[in-house]
């Protein structure tokens, strides 16, 4: 351990930050060596290690999520004399395409006419949108997207409650064309970027008006520079979901005499159509690998949910908790306030996360989980992850962390030996989170190297 002792202590120290460190033996559990590893210290999104362990733990890795389609009157001569229903019950991975199913499952059912009004139920959640601790700012963002019960994603990397623009650079000194999924009804935009003969990546921005759903897109895009896909949270979901599910009835051939509305389904209602979702350890693979923040809300409160029939982040991470107690974790010195990392508030210990790591070797869903991790240096962003670029021809399977100021990488790494060492490296209080993130590629390489 003489390099990593040299590169902590001339490498690292006296930079202002503070580092938490901790490795353990994949095979014993041994602690082989601590830095600050009992210092409690943000996660960022390393706190999803806990998230997904927690809901396989209590969901397992089958574990699917429902959406279903309510009717509460009589179907005669091919009209609903009543209320249709939709309820959404935490489906991550819902898109466009899927409401339009739900249309049409009204169609097999002899529907074409619906008299009375469809109602959105999303009260399988609470109405609280937003964990308590997210910065206002970052609502405009995709990681920052409303939680809801009903959820609608641009694509399948289920940003749910997100939209996508595709920004293609016009002609020399013309505005860029902009496109929109998974639609823009609703969407406004005032378009005042340009393309120019040079630009980078940062200098074309996407904000949101906080009041609405008005972008406004500005800077430059490169004449020759490829599409950008930027991902923006919507506000108001349940209003751009009632758009989605009024074009999916008109796609279909439904008329809809009433209106689209928030509401809740009635207990006498009939199930008429029930869709699942794909399993929980399929989800993971896009909450880990993209490190999506909202599929990490969403499984808190589907924990919260199944455990306690309370779909709120208060119960949910108190079921996160009972969870993990069986994993040997010294809860008493771990802050939860959310289940994506996003919170500043968020507080782990190192040494608790690799403690975590290991104990969860035996479980039969291990293997799930650890397909979810990020693969250093694969370039499929489903395989490699937030580690596509990173850290390649070095054998690791880690979880990625980045908010203001904090960097941390958690994981595995396979030794020259053939070992499997367990690592967490969290980096707090950094001024450039690319300097940790270059930092925790020299640590990992360095334990690569113990013989």
């Amino acid at each position: 351990m003489e390099k990593l002792n040299d590169f902590l202590m001339n490498i690292c120290k006296n930079d202002g930050s503070i580092l938490g460190l901790s490795i353990r033996s994949g095979k014993s559990g041994e602690s082989l060596y601590d830095y600050l590893a009992s210092t409690r210290l943000q996660p960022a999104s390393n706190l999803k290690i806990l998230t997904a362990v927690a809901a396989l733990r209590k969901l397992g890795p089958d574990y699917t999520f429902q959406t279903e389609v309510y009717i509460d009157g009589e179907i005669i001569n091919e009209q609903s004399r009543g209320n249709v229903y939709l309820v959404g019950k935490g489906d991550p991975t819902l898109q466009v395409n899927d409401y339009i199913q739900f249309a049409a499952s009204l169609k097999e059912n002899g529907i074409k006419r619906i008299l009375g009004d469809f109602i959105l139920d999303d009260s399988w959640y609470d109405d609280v949108r937003w964990s308590q601790d997210l910065i206002w700012v970052d609502q405009q963002y995709a990681y920052g997207a409303e939680v809801s019960a009903l959820t609608l994603a641009p694509d399948a990397d289920y940003d749910t409650n997100a939209i996508k623009f595709m920004i293609t650079p016009g002609k020399l000194g013309a505005a860029p064309s902009i496109d929109i999924l998974p639609h823009s009804e609703g969407i406004t935009i005032t378009n005042e970027a340009l393309t120019t003969e040079v630009a980078d990546e940062e200098e074309l921005i996407v904000q949101r008006n906080d009041a609405g759903n008005h972008f406004v897109i500005s800077g430059k895009i490169g004449v020759r520079a490829e599409q950008q896909e930027v991902y923006m949270a919507i506000k108001g979901i349940e209003n751009y979901i009632a758009k989605t599910m009024n074009q999916a009835l008109n796609h279909v051939g439904i008329v809809l005499e009433g209106q689209i509305k928030r509401g809740k389904a009635k207990t006498a209602a009939k199930c008429i159509y029930r869709q699942q979702s794909l399993p929980l350890s399929k989800i993971i693979i896009p909450f880990m690998k993209l490190s999506n923040n909202g599929i990490g809300e969403m499984l808190t409160k589907e924990l919260g949910r199944v455990t306690f029939g309370d779909g709120s982040w208060e119960s949910g991470i108190t079921a996160v908790k009972e969870n993990l107690a069986s994993y040997h974790m010294n809860l008493d010195t771990i802050q939860l306030k959310d289940g994506s990392g996003i919170s500043a508030a968020n507080l782990i210990p190192a040494e608790e996360l690799t403690r975590l790591l290991f104990n969860i070797q035996q479980e039969k869903w291990f293997p799930a989980f650890l397909s979810s991790l990020p693969i250093s240096g694969e370039s499929d962003k489903m395989v490699g992850g937030t580690l596509r670029d990173r850290m390649k021809g070095l054998e690791v399977q880690a979880k990625t962390g980045t908010i203001e100021g904090v960097s941390t990488l958690s994981g595995y790494v396979t030794a020259l030996n053939g070992e499997r060492l367990i690592f967490s490296i969290l980096f707090n209080h950094l001024l450039d989170s690319d300097k940790g993130k270059a930092l925790e590629d020299e640590l990992v390489a360095i334990l690569a190297e113990i013989k």
